[in-house]
């Protein structure tokens, strides 16, 4: 992707910033290129469970949205992205705070990526890990 497309595509994603799902989740986008997306979560009460923890689907939203943006940057002009399988791991109850989440590739290739996303507290500790398939479309 030419750079001139890749940050016409990374403003349309910042300008779309608080919008759909991710906006109603409060994802903030604090980096996007084409090998690393990283996003951050304000903990609130409307993401908690009736126990008063961050909901499950909560982390595999964010997941879900931080791979779907990395991967279509990285595809760029040559399609769209779609989630076809999506499984997150939940390793830490939180409450309270911030999560920053980081989305890096395991596989890029001409029909299908694969990407990691590792969700941490406030302290850097690991509290989730999803991995999210995407099928690149024409």
């Amino acid at each position: 992707m030419s750079d001139a497309v890749e940050n016409e595509f990374i403003q349309l994603i910042r300008g779309r910033s608080g919008t759909g799902f991710g906006g109603g989740i409060g994802i903030d986008y604090r980096e996007i290129t084409p090998d690393r997306v990283v996003v951050s979560v304000e903990v609130a009460p409307h993401l908690h469970q009736p126990y008063g923890i961050v909901h499950g689907g909560v982390y595999c939203a964010i997941a879900e949205e931080v791979a779907s943006v990395a991967g279509a940057v990285w595809l760029g002009g040559e399609g769209k992205v779609v989630g076809v399988n999506n499984s997150t791991d939940f390793l830490r109850a939180v409450t309270e705070g911030t999560l920053t989440a980081t989305g890096t590739p395991v596989h890029r290739g001409r029909s299908q990526q694969l990407w990691r996303v590792e969700i941490a507290d406030d302290e850097g500790r690991l509290v989730a890990v999803g991995q999210v398939r995407l099928a690149n479309l024409q």
